[in-house]
């Protein structure tokens, strides 16, 4: 019998509730799924590190059966083969995700074509929440709670220095 062992990859700086809800609807679709924070050093700077974003992911997913979570440098689809994860879990909030998520698919089908991608989208209530915007919205002293867990919450504001 195969498993089935999806990787869900992505920078998380950081996680929200968006990202959360894939996750908790991944476990009811894959025998294992793999979050994995992405060292991308092309990235403009990250308010968390790589070790900061994991440990905020393994405290918000330990209730979750069958969630692992992990760092990885270098190419996703050789991260996923590393691990035997046989998917690749994206997740598409908006109509603008869709160009880049797509030319990522074809490429790590033409690096791997065993690994599959799969798109998930978003419950509605979080299909216009980005990292982003959380992180503005805190550094302006907004209030960030209905976007993100309490743990990440009080990370981005301590992070910040926000007079709450």
């Amino acid at each position: 019998m195969t498993t089935s062992h999806a990787l869900y990859p992505g920078s998380f700086d950081a996680v929200t509730f968006g990202h959360l809800e894939l996750v908790r609807r991944a476990v009811r679709h894959y025998d294992r799924v793999t979050v994995a924070v992405a060292e991308n050093p092309g990235k403009r700077q990250p308010l968390f590190t790589v070790a900061e974003r994991v440990e905020m992911l393994r405290e918000c997913t330990r209730e979750m059966g069958g969630v692992e979570v992990c760092g990885f440098p270098g190419l996703t689809v050789d991260f996923a083969k590393s691990i035997g994860a046989n998917v690749i879990l994206r997740g598409l909030r908006v109509v603008s995700d869709f160009e880049f998520e797509f030319q990522m698919a074809m490429m790590n089908q033409n690096l791997a074509s065993e690994i599959t991608t799969m798109f998930m989208v978003p419950a509605p209530q979080f299909s216009f929440v980005s990292s982003s915007l959380v992180k503005e919205i805190a550094r302006y002293g907004g209030d960030i709670s209905h976007f993100v867990p309490a743990n990440v919450e009080r990370a981005i504001v301590e992070k910040l220095g926000s007079a709450r």
